[in-house]
């Protein structure tokens, strides 16, 4: 079974504002760094995004999957088993970013996935360079549109 650590973060310049995702997928010696930005969306949505986007990129199904995030919102709903409850709700659609989650939802469950929180901005240099990713791919000049993002899904905070 192959083992794959997955680091992650997403950022947005305003949120909702341009966004972005970094991700880091480490097996053994090989490395691969993926990034994309987006018009207009939100941080959660990028932090979904930097995990599916990672999970996704794995060529074998059934492999022992390290993902690290800074963020609870993700870390939380995964390991605190909140998302499955919510799946499984009749107000699913109702949740914020229900896109994101039933997509991370089908690819999680090809893998072995445990989720782990990093603290960001702490001097991890994975999580470091994903967060720079991220941002460079905000502010970049190759932005999509975030075909999945609700206005009414943003906060102020």
């Amino acid at each position: 079974m192959a083992k794959v650590v997955i680091y992650t973060d997403g950022a947005s310049r305003g949120n909702p504002g341009p966004g972005g995702y970094g991700t880091i997928l480490i097996a053994g010696v090989h490395r691969r760094e993926l990034s994309q930005g987006y018009t207009l969306t939100t941080n959660n949505r990028m932090e979904l995004l930097s995990v599916i986007v990672g999970l996704e990129a794995l060529k074998t199904e059934g492999c022992e999957v390290t993902v690290y995030s800074d963020s609870k919102y993700v870390v939380d709903a995964v390991e605190k088993r909140w998302v499955f409850a919510w799946a499984a709700s009749p107000n699913f659609k109702g949740k914020k970013n229900p896109d994101l989650w039933l997509r991370l939802l089908r690819v999680y469950r090809k893998h072995r996935v445990r989720f782990a929180w990093v603290k960001g901005h702490d001097g991890n240099p994975n999580n470091e360079r994903c967060d720079q990713l991220a941002t460079t791919a905000a502010m970049g000049a190759k932005l999509l549109a975030d075909v999945g993002y609700r206005p009414e899904e943003a906060t102020i905070l």
